[in-house]
This record gives structure tokens, C-alpha cells and sequence, in this order.
């Protein structure tokens, strides 16, 4: 879908994202995902992957953005943005705020799932004006990444039962909570993430043509947002002595950075900025990979560098407690750790899995078993399991 304006009620609809007569609702409790933007990143791919398990089972789905990032969700039905772009000050900001709590009232949801720091603010406040009875926020981003004042703001919406529930995606992520307050603490849950593979019926050669990368070279790769929490600086800085190519797919404020960097460093003909790619093309994108990097500095589960192990890319990931846990079967690491912002350990690293195939078929061998450790259907049925609980008491029927 082309960029479009917004409309008069403050809202931008997706392609396909009509009224739904009445009649035509699938039978099941109405359930609204607010997110922070609209683009293709981890945490709006559980968005996606979930709202699709769960109108597989009945419910009626809608998504909502905060503002409009990228095209990644254009063309995903029941979607809406409140703003075409990020609120660039109190005016703009409140404009978005406003059209969101109007799609709420609108819909009348029986349940929302908010979704990271600032859609769990946002969304909880504007789910109280709109009369939504239910909130669950679900918990996307590491402690560290979250502003101080964000942090003071959730503990207070737990206190006083903002929300119903805080679901969390990782033993790390929840052990971030140990100091809490008991009446916060009882409302947190885990659910860990479920994913979709990553498949590509192609070979190597033929995922390299597509997405017009080196044919021979030794290509590694990663897959996130352009952002320097994702830390791909250091990515780049194992190029230099070494004949690699790396492949960044992903879109963000960080790439003019990024290629600052390997213009200095002398390796920017060696740096492919693939730009954002639907999830239908990851699997091409790990396929034409030698190794896959993970230098991120902190995540709550690291979905990407998860894809690509299950995909059978050895990885190569900073040395980080939740990466350590997620990236492992059965008590067995699927991926080396490493201090990413170690250089020369960093490339020493991805240079055992280049020259040891055995070693690196060892970890592709048990990387594709994570597929049946973070099971999709799980996930979807454990949020489902947890929407019935905290919404049979309140349910009332969703008003046409």
C-alpha cells in the first residue's frame, strides 16, 4: 500500500481493513493488539504470528499501531494505525492518542494485549477511557532498554490494576521482577514466544541471485532493526583483514551510521543494506548465510537469531543471560557466545564456524529442534487459555 493520508477520525486503515458487518464476525470474545509502530521487527512479528493463531481459533482479531513505521503491515487485514508517523511533539502525540482511544470505543473490545513499553502505557490508559474492561500487558522489552520513568509508570499501573496480567516471554525477563512488590509480582506470567520457521525451498546459490548478494564469498549475516541497541557496529568491525561480506536486513535511524562506519573502516563494497524483508523472504535471506550474527545488547527473547538457528544457520551471539537461554535444546547451547564488543573474539568465533563444518553442523543439528521447544500452537493456546481466565468473569457480547 502506498503512503496515505490520514483520515479524519485520526485513523489509517490497512488494505483490506473495511467495516466488518456484524453478520460476518467469527463467533468468540473480540480481542484488540495495540503496538507501538507498525514495522518488521521481533516483537511485531509475535504481534502478527499471534493475532492469526488466535482468529485460527475463533476469536475476532484486530491489530493496532500506534504510528506507521514501514509498509510491513499494510496489507495485514484488520489493521489500523492511529498516525501515519511518529508523533513529533504534544500536539501530534495527542492527536494519535485521541484516535486510538475513538478505535477502541468503536470496536469495544473484550480484551487488550498491549504490547512493549510504550504501547503498555499508552494502550492501558486509552483502554480505561474507551471502557475496555481487560487489559493484559505483555512484557517486550529488556528492563534496560526502558526509561526510568516508563518503569516507575508500569509498576504504578500494576499496583492499582491497570492491568490484569503482565505476560513475559523468558526465565531472565521474569526474574526481573523478583524485587517487586507481591501484589505486581502476582499478576505476572510466562509465556514463552512461539515462531513460524523460516523456510526457503531454495540453495544457497539460488537465495543468493534473489536477493543479489556475492555468489562465492563468505557471507554473514543478520536480521533486526538498524538501531544501536542491536549493536551491528561490531558486526562491521570484524570485516577488516578478512575477505567476509555482511548482509544487514532490516530498516532503522541507524543505518547512515552504520555506513559511516564501513566507509571508515574500508569494507562498505563488502556491507549489503538489504533494507526491510517480509517474513516470507527471511527464509531465503538465512539460506544464502554462512553464519548469523547476533551482537544484540540486550533482548527479552531474540527471535531473530532463534529463526535462524531453527532455520540450520550457525550462529554466533553476544554473551547475554537470555540468549544463553533461548538459544539452547535440552541444556545444549545452539549457537556460540561471545563478548560481541570484543573484536577479535568476536571474529574468532565466526571464523571456527566457517572452517569447522563439523562444529557448525552440530549446532545447525540442534538448532532446528527449537521449533519444538517454542511451539507456535503453545503459545497461542497459552494465551487463549489466559484471555478465557481473566475475561469469563466480564465477558459481555461485542456490540455491532
Amino acid at each position: 500500500m502506498t503512503q496515505q493520508a490520514v483520515l479524519a477520525d485520526g485513523l489509517m486503515p490497512a488494505a483490506g481493513n473495511g467495516a466488518v458487518p456484524a453478520g460476518a464476525r467469527p463467533a468468540g470474545r473480540r480481542v484488540v493488539l495495540v503496538q507501538t509502530k507498525a514495522e518488521a521487527a521481533g516483537a511485531q512479528e509475535i504481534t502478527r504470528i499471534l493475532g492469526r493463531g488466535l482468529t485460527a481459533r475463533g476469536y475476532d482479531v484486530y491489530s493496532i499501531f500506534l504510528f506507521r513505521r514501514t509498509a510491513a503491515f499494510d496489507r495485514e487485514p484488520n489493521t489500523a494505525f492511529c498516525a501515519a508517523q511518529r508523533p513529533t511533539g504534544p500536539v501530534t502525540l495527542l492527536k494519535m492518542f485521541v484516535a486510538l482511544v475513538r478505535h477502541l470505543k468503536e470496536l469495544q473490545p473484550d480484551v487488550a494485549l498491549c504490547f512493549q513499553h510504550y504501547g503498555i502505557l499508552v494502550g492501558t490508559l486509552a483502554a480505561h477511557m474507551a471502557g475496555t474492561p481487560i487489559v493484559i500487558a505483555n512484557r517486550t522489552s529488556s528492563k534496560s532498554l526502558v526509561p526510568r520513568w516508563a518503569r516507575a509508570a508500569d509498576l504504578a499501573f500494576g499496583l492499582i490494576g491497570l492491568f490484569r496480567r503482565v505476560v513475559v516471554n523468558c526465565r531472565a525477563i521474569e526474574q526481573e521482577y523478583a524485587a517487586f512488590p507481591r501484589r505486581y509480582r502476582n499478576r505476572v506470567m510466562r509465556i514463552d514466544h512461539g515462531f513460524e520457521a523460516k523456510a526457503a525451498a531454495l540453495g544457497r546459490n539460488d537465495a543468493r541471485k534473489l536477493l543479489k548478494l556475492p555468489a562465492d564469498a563468505t557471507l554473514v549475516g543478520s536480521v533486526g532493526r538498524l538501531h544501536p541497541g542491536k549493536n551491528l557496529a561490531a558486526a562491521i568491525r570484524i570485516l577488516p583483514g578478512r575477505d567476509w561480506h555482511l548482509a544487514l536486513a532490516g530498516q532503522g535511524e541507524a543505518r547512515r551510521e552504520l555506513a559511516a562506519l564501513a566507509a571508515a573502516l574500508g569494507v562498505n563494497d563488502r556491507v549489503h543494506f538489504l533494507g526491510e524483508l517480509p517474513p516470507a523472504r527471511i527464509g531465503a535471506f538465512l539460506r544464502a548465510l554462512d553464519v548469523f550474527v547476533f551482537p544484540s545488547l540486550a533482548e527479552t527473547f531474540g527471535l531473530a537469531a532463534v529463526e535462524a538457528a531453527q532455520a540450520g544457520v550457525p550462529v554466533v551471539a553476544n554473551d547475554i543471560d537470555v540468549l544463553r537461554e533461548t538459544l539452547a535444546v535440552g541444556g545444549r547451547p545452539c549457537a556460540l557466545f561471545v563478548n560481541a564488543n570484543d573484536t577479535g573474539a568476536f571474529a574468532t568465533a565466526v571464523q571456527r564456524l566457517v572452517e569447522d563444518r563439523q562444529l557448525a553442523a552440530v549446532l545447525a543439528s540442534r538448532g532446528t529442534q527449537l521449533s519444538q521447544r517454542y511451539s507456535l500452537g503453545a503459545m497461542v493456546e497459552r494465551y487463549a487459555g489466559l484471555i478465557e481466565a481473566v475475561a469469563r468473569r466480564s465477558w459481555r457480547p461485542a456490540k455491532a
